[in-house]
């Protein structure tokens, strides 16, 4: 016999909020990470318009460190476990950079006649570009974002 009321249906939990990023030492990262974008955007595109013949594998580099830099602000801002990876994969990426073009501009200064972002490992920027990547891992393994719930 089946029951002359239908029992009411069930409602799933509430999904927890996603942990943001994007409170206390995390908005300054992200603010630094976006200051620098912007300095190294700008830096690339001046380099490249006026002068990409006399230095073409530095002001590549200084545009690839833009892209990541653009990359990885955006990541460190933008919630999910998705967005969490790219800003691991771009962070990460970033600190090898910085200690392989500034190693590089060290031993073999032959072959960056100019300054890229990454040179003597960021010294064009007061060494934020190897101070950073370090803070933002640091960051990140602080902050991971709650496993979904089913």
């Amino acid at each position: 016999m089946t029951s002359a009321h239908p029992a009411p249906p069930t409602t799933p939990a509430p999904a927890s909020p996603p942990v943001r990023r994007v409170r206390g030492v995390g908005r300054v990262l992200i603010v630094v990470y976006g200051v620098l974008a912007l300095a190294a955007v700008g830096r690339s595109l001046v380099q490249i318009v006026e002068k990409f013949d006399e230095a073409p594998i530095a002001y590549s580099l200084s545009a690839l460190a833009a892209v990541v830099y653009v990359v990885a602000t955006i990541a460190l801002i933008a919630p999910g476990r998705v967005w969490y990876r790219v800003a691991w994969s771009t962070i990460v990426f970033e600190f090898v950079g910085v200690l392989v073009i500034g190693t590089l501009s060290i031993v073999r200064p032959d072959w960056f006649p100019h300054d890229t972002v990454w040179s003597w490992y960021g010294r064009g920027y007061l060494f934020i570009p190897l101070v950073l990547p370090v803070l933002g891992m640091w960051w990140l393994s602080k902050h991971r974002p709650e496993a979904a719930t089913r």
